[in-house]
């Protein structure tokens, strides 16, 4: 399979046409040693994503369907909405914009209800926390009583957000964490977040499947939504 699938460098200037990726496994569109922010940004900004486990070398991909919730679709079941209220009226969780990146990062690498080996390796964890550095990945907190319980992070282009994992620790907590997400979102105009791949949880919250060739029209709109300068910045969402 290496002899097929092209290996990408810090010299390459381009990553391969996304109609080359494979379909199986789906999506897989080359292989490569090095995992700098500028190439992961690279990436994104094509629809392209690193996956990979410890011990592999550097997978991007790009599947065909591809994962996204639509804001405006978005499941909240009477038990979340409920949450959501009380996170309002301040009687429950408080949720944050960029307080703890570091920490949401290690802790969806660490989260104890993930069943398979994290992907979040220490060259994805170092990469990402410089892309905030840098303000290109970004996180929602979801705090109660000072503990940091719940969480999301990713990367965006624009007004193109693409998650990449998300943790708990107390019941909805990272279910608040995508609500508050796509309420910020929705407040400049973007229509979806990127999920990358469809799974049950994602699916118990609206997230379809779209065609490889649909996303790319929807992300190239939404990286032409240019959000204001201090969007970002870190403070409180409620």
């Amino acid at each position: 399979m290496n002899g097929a699938i092209p290996w990408i460098t810090s010299n390459s200037s381009t990553f391969p046409a996304l109609s080359t990726a494979l379909t199986d496994p789906n999506g897989l569109l080359a292989f490569g040693d090095e995992l700098s922010p500028e190439l992961i940004f690279q990436a994104y900004q094509h629809g392209i994503f690193p996956w990979f486990s410890d011990g592999d070398p550097v997978m991007w991909w790009s599947p065909d369907p591809r994962g996204i919730i639509n804001i405006n679709q978005l499941t909240i079941n009477k038990t979340l909405k409920k949450v959501i209220n009380k996170v309002e009226r301040k009687q429950h969780f408080q949720v944050t914009l960029n307080k703890n990146f570091d920490q949401v990062i290690e802790l969806c690498a660490d989260a104890p209800f993930r069943k398979e080996q994290t992907w979040i390796v220490y060259p994805m964890l170092n990469a990402y926390k410089i892309l905030h550095q840098q303000g290109k990945a970004h996180s929602i907190e979801v705090w109660l009583d000072n503990e940091l319980v719940g969480g999301l992070y990713g990367v965006t282009v624009g007004g193109y957000f693409s998650g990449e994992s998300m943790f708990y620790k107390e019941s909805n907590a990272s279910k608040v964490a995508l609500v508050y997400l796509a309420k910020l979102l929705q407040s400049i105009g973007v229509e979806f977040i990127d999920c990358q791949m469809l799974n049950p949880f994602l699916s118990s919250m609206g997230c379809i499947e779209v065609s490889r060739a649909e996303f790319i029209q929807q992300q190239q709109q939404a990286m032409n939504i240019m959000p204001p300068s201090n969007f970002w910045r870190s403070r409180a969402l409620v």
